[in-house]
Protein backbone atom coordinates (compact mmCIF):
# COMPACT_ATOMS: atom_id res chain seq x y z
CA UNK A 1 0.00 0.00 0.00
CA UNK A 2 1.67 3.48 -1.21
CA UNK A 3 2.14 5.80 1.01
CA UNK A 4 0.46 9.70 -0.03
CA UNK A 5 0.04 12.70 0.70
CA UNK A 6 0.31 14.13 4.82
CA UNK A 7 -3.20 15.29 5.74
CA UNK A 8 -2.74 15.92 9.57
CA UNK A 9 0.79 16.36 11.74
CA UNK A 10 -0.26 16.38 15.79
CA UNK A 11 2.18 16.80 18.76
CA UNK A 12 3.55 13.35 18.29
CA UNK A 13 2.41 11.95 15.30
CA UNK A 14 2.19 12.55 11.28
CA UNK A 15 -0.98 11.27 9.20
CA UNK A 16 -1.02 10.12 5.49
CA UNK A 17 -3.14 9.41 3.09
CA UNK A 18 -2.89 5.84 1.15
CA UNK A 19 -3.92 4.54 -2.70
CA UNK A 20 -7.28 3.13 -0.06
CA UNK A 21 -9.35 5.97 1.26
CA UNK A 22 -10.03 2.90 4.27
CA UNK A 23 -6.51 3.36 5.34
CA UNK A 24 -4.60 5.96 6.49
CA UNK A 25 -0.87 5.12 7.74
CA UNK A 26 0.74 6.73 11.14
CA UNK A 27 3.99 8.02 11.52
CA UNK A 28 5.08 8.02 15.54
CA UNK A 29 7.81 11.02 15.89
CA UNK A 30 10.47 11.90 19.01
CA UNK A 31 8.75 15.24 19.59
CA UNK A 32 7.14 15.55 23.10
CA UNK A 33 4.96 17.97 24.37
CA UNK A 34 3.19 18.67 27.83
CA UNK A 35 0.63 21.03 29.81
CA UNK A 36 -0.91 21.87 26.07
CA UNK A 37 1.98 22.61 24.28
CA UNK A 38 3.72 25.15 26.43
CA UNK A 39 6.31 22.54 27.17
CA UNK A 40 8.38 21.38 24.42
CA UNK A 41 11.30 18.81 23.82
CA UNK A 42 12.45 15.55 22.12
CA UNK A 43 12.44 11.87 23.50
CA UNK A 44 15.13 9.91 21.66
CA UNK A 45 13.66 6.84 20.36
CA UNK A 46 9.81 7.57 21.49
CA UNK A 47 8.50 7.51 18.23
CA UNK A 48 9.52 3.69 17.87
CA UNK A 49 8.67 2.98 21.48
CA UNK A 50 5.25 4.45 21.02
CA UNK A 51 4.44 2.97 17.51
CA UNK A 52 5.08 -1.19 18.79
CA UNK A 53 3.83 -0.92 22.12
CA UNK A 54 0.18 0.43 20.86
CA UNK A 55 0.53 -1.69 18.28
CA UNK A 56 0.75 -5.00 20.32
CA UNK A 57 -1.57 -3.72 23.19
CA UNK A 58 -4.32 -3.02 20.77
CA UNK A 59 -3.84 -6.63 19.10
CA UNK A 60 -4.49 -7.86 22.44
CA UNK A 61 -7.23 -5.85 23.37
CA UNK A 62 -8.81 -7.43 19.85
CA UNK A 63 -8.74 -10.37 21.38
CA UNK A 64 -10.15 -9.38 24.09
CA UNK A 65 -13.37 -8.29 22.09
CA UNK A 66 -12.47 -4.64 21.81
CA UNK A 67 -12.41 -2.91 18.24
CA UNK A 68 -9.63 -0.68 17.17
CA UNK A 69 -8.36 0.74 14.23
CA UNK A 70 -5.09 -1.46 14.21
CA UNK A 71 -4.18 -2.97 10.97
CA UNK A 72 -0.47 -3.12 10.41
CA UNK A 73 2.59 -2.67 11.42
CA UNK A 74 4.75 -1.27 8.61
CA UNK A 75 8.28 0.07 10.05
CA UNK A 76 9.59 0.78 14.04
CA UNK A 77 7.64 4.43 13.22
CA UNK A 78 4.97 3.69 10.94
CA UNK A 79 1.17 1.48 10.94
CA UNK A 80 -1.54 1.23 8.62
CA UNK A 81 -4.62 2.24 10.57
CA UNK A 82 -8.57 2.16 9.85
CA UNK A 83 -9.27 5.83 8.47
CA UNK A 84 -11.74 6.89 11.46
CA UNK A 85 -13.23 10.40 12.30
CA UNK A 86 -12.08 10.59 15.70
CA UNK A 87 -14.56 11.31 17.94
CA UNK A 88 -13.66 14.80 19.95
CA UNK A 89 -13.84 13.59 23.68
CA UNK A 90 -10.70 12.48 25.16
CA UNK A 91 -11.44 9.54 27.92
CA UNK A 92 -9.41 9.56 31.14
CA UNK A 93 -10.00 6.13 33.39
CA UNK A 94 -8.05 6.63 37.06
CA UNK A 95 -7.30 4.05 39.38
CA UNK A 96 -5.15 6.14 41.58
CA UNK A 97 -5.26 9.72 42.32
CA UNK A 98 -2.19 11.47 40.61
CA UNK A 99 -1.68 14.71 38.03
CA UNK A 100 -4.31 17.01 37.51
CA UNK A 101 -6.75 15.37 39.47
CA UNK A 102 -4.87 15.79 42.56
CA UNK A 103 -4.11 19.42 41.75
CA UNK A 104 -8.17 19.68 40.89
CA UNK A 105 -9.48 18.10 43.79
CA UNK A 106 -6.89 18.30 46.70
CA UNK A 107 -6.56 14.22 46.51
CA UNK A 108 -2.93 13.62 47.70
CA UNK A 109 -1.19 11.69 45.04
CA UNK A 110 -1.38 7.77 45.07
CA UNK A 111 -4.15 7.19 46.80
CA UNK A 112 -6.19 4.30 45.57
CA UNK A 113 -9.70 4.23 44.37
CA UNK A 114 -12.32 1.47 45.72
CA UNK A 115 -13.93 1.94 41.76
CA UNK A 116 -12.27 3.45 38.72
CA UNK A 117 -13.81 6.66 38.01
CA UNK A 118 -13.82 7.71 34.27
CA UNK A 119 -13.74 12.21 33.13
CA UNK A 120 -14.42 13.30 29.68
CA UNK A 121 -12.84 16.60 28.02
CA UNK A 122 -13.28 18.37 25.30
CA UNK A 123 -10.61 18.09 22.70
CA UNK A 124 -10.32 21.42 21.61
CA UNK A 125 -6.26 22.75 21.91
CA UNK A 126 -7.71 26.10 21.38
CA UNK A 127 -10.22 25.70 24.60
CA UNK A 128 -7.33 24.04 26.54
CA UNK A 129 -9.55 20.46 26.14
CA UNK A 130 -11.96 21.73 29.25
CA UNK A 131 -13.54 18.68 31.27
CA UNK A 132 -17.07 17.93 30.40
CA UNK A 133 -20.04 16.03 30.96
CA UNK A 134 -21.90 13.29 29.19
CA UNK A 135 -24.49 16.12 28.80
CA UNK A 136 -22.69 18.57 27.27
CA UNK A 137 -21.21 16.33 24.62
CA UNK A 138 -24.53 15.26 23.93
CA UNK A 139 -25.82 18.82 23.99
CA UNK A 140 -23.04 20.21 21.64
CA UNK A 141 -23.65 16.87 19.55
CA UNK A 142 -20.31 15.59 19.73
CA UNK A 143 -21.11 12.05 20.49
CA UNK A 144 -25.02 10.58 21.01
CA UNK A 145 -26.26 9.08 24.04
CA UNK A 146 -25.68 5.32 22.73
CA UNK A 147 -22.09 6.43 21.36
CA UNK A 148 -20.91 7.66 24.68
CA UNK A 149 -22.55 4.19 26.51
CA UNK A 150 -20.22 2.42 24.16
CA UNK A 151 -17.32 4.45 24.70
CA UNK A 152 -17.58 3.86 28.28
CA UNK A 153 -18.28 -0.04 28.33
CA UNK A 154 -15.34 -0.21 26.10
CA UNK A 155 -13.00 2.45 28.48
CA UNK A 156 -13.83 0.10 31.27
CA UNK A 157 -12.84 -2.56 29.31
CA UNK A 158 -9.40 -1.61 28.45
CA UNK A 159 -8.88 -0.62 32.10
CA UNK A 160 -9.59 -3.91 33.07
CA UNK A 161 -7.20 -5.70 30.46
CA UNK A 162 -4.47 -3.30 30.76
CA UNK A 163 -4.42 -3.51 34.53
CA UNK A 164 -3.89 -7.29 34.58
CA UNK A 165 -1.36 -6.75 31.94
CA UNK A 166 0.48 -3.92 33.39
CA UNK A 167 0.76 -6.43 36.75
CA UNK A 168 2.32 -9.06 35.20
CA UNK A 169 4.88 -6.26 34.04
CA UNK A 170 5.24 -5.53 37.45
CA UNK A 171 3.60 -1.65 36.88
CA UNK A 172 0.71 -0.26 38.16
CA UNK A 173 -1.59 1.54 35.63
CA UNK A 174 -2.44 4.74 37.54
CA UNK A 175 -4.59 6.44 34.63
CA UNK A 176 -4.70 6.45 31.34
CA UNK A 177 -6.24 8.87 28.26
CA UNK A 178 -7.81 7.08 25.18
CA UNK A 179 -9.09 8.00 22.17
CA UNK A 180 -12.24 6.75 19.77
CA UNK A 181 -13.32 7.01 16.40
CA UNK A 182 -16.29 5.77 14.00
CA UNK A 183 -15.34 3.98 10.94
CA UNK A 184 -17.42 4.70 7.74
CA UNK A 185 -20.55 2.99 8.88
CA UNK A 186 -20.41 4.32 12.24
CA UNK A 187 -18.57 1.78 14.37
CA UNK A 188 -17.13 2.69 17.28
CA UNK A 189 -13.52 1.80 17.46
CA UNK A 190 -10.51 2.11 20.20
CA UNK A 191 -7.92 5.24 18.12
CA UNK A 192 -5.22 6.98 18.58
CA UNK A 193 -2.22 5.28 20.90
CA UNK A 194 -1.58 3.69 24.74
CA UNK A 195 1.99 4.38 25.70
CA UNK A 196 3.85 5.87 28.24
CA UNK A 197 2.81 9.87 26.23
CA UNK A 198 -0.66 8.43 27.61
CA UNK A 199 -0.69 5.88 30.29
CA UNK A 200 0.46 6.95 33.89
CA UNK A 201 2.67 3.56 35.05
CA UNK A 202 4.46 3.23 38.20
CA UNK A 203 6.78 0.13 39.24
CA UNK A 204 5.11 -1.36 41.46
CA UNK A 205 7.84 -2.07 44.27
CA UNK A 206 9.07 1.38 43.57
CA UNK A 207 6.39 3.85 42.65
CA UNK A 208 9.16 4.97 39.99
CA UNK A 209 7.60 7.10 37.28
CA UNK A 210 7.88 5.19 34.01
CA UNK A 211 5.63 7.27 31.84
CA UNK A 212 6.05 11.06 30.52
CA UNK A 213 5.51 12.63 34.05
CA UNK A 214 9.13 12.37 33.83
CA UNK A 215 9.26 14.71 31.28
CA UNK A 216 6.77 16.74 32.75
CA UNK A 217 8.62 17.04 35.83
CA UNK A 218 11.93 17.04 34.79
CA UNK A 219 12.44 14.05 36.87
CA UNK A 220 15.19 12.66 34.08
CA UNK A 221 15.62 9.76 33.32
CA UNK A 222 13.33 10.18 30.23
CA UNK A 223 14.58 7.59 27.54
CA UNK A 224 15.46 5.07 30.40
CA UNK A 225 11.75 5.05 31.63
CA UNK A 226 10.13 4.13 28.20
CA UNK A 227 12.98 1.53 27.80
CA UNK A 228 12.32 0.13 30.94
CA UNK A 229 8.73 -0.37 29.80
CA UNK A 230 9.14 -1.83 27.12
CA UNK A 231 11.60 -3.89 28.09
CA UNK A 232 8.68 -5.41 30.46
CA UNK A 233 6.21 -5.09 27.97
CA UNK A 234 8.10 -7.50 25.24
CA UNK A 235 9.10 -10.22 28.05
CA UNK A 236 5.07 -10.63 28.99
CA UNK A 237 3.08 -10.13 25.72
Amino acid sequence: MKQGKQIYEGKAKKVYRTDDPRFLIVSYKDDATAFNGLKKGTIVGKGVINNKMSNLLMQRLEKAGIPTHFVLELSDRETLVKKVSIVPLEVIIRNIAAGSFSKRYGVEEGQKFDVPTIEFSYKNDDLGDPLLNKAHAIAMKLATEEEIATIEKYAFAVNEELKKFWAECGVTLVDFKLEFGRLADGTIVLADEISPDTCRLWDMKTGEKLDKDRFRRDLGGVEDAYSEVMKRLLQHI
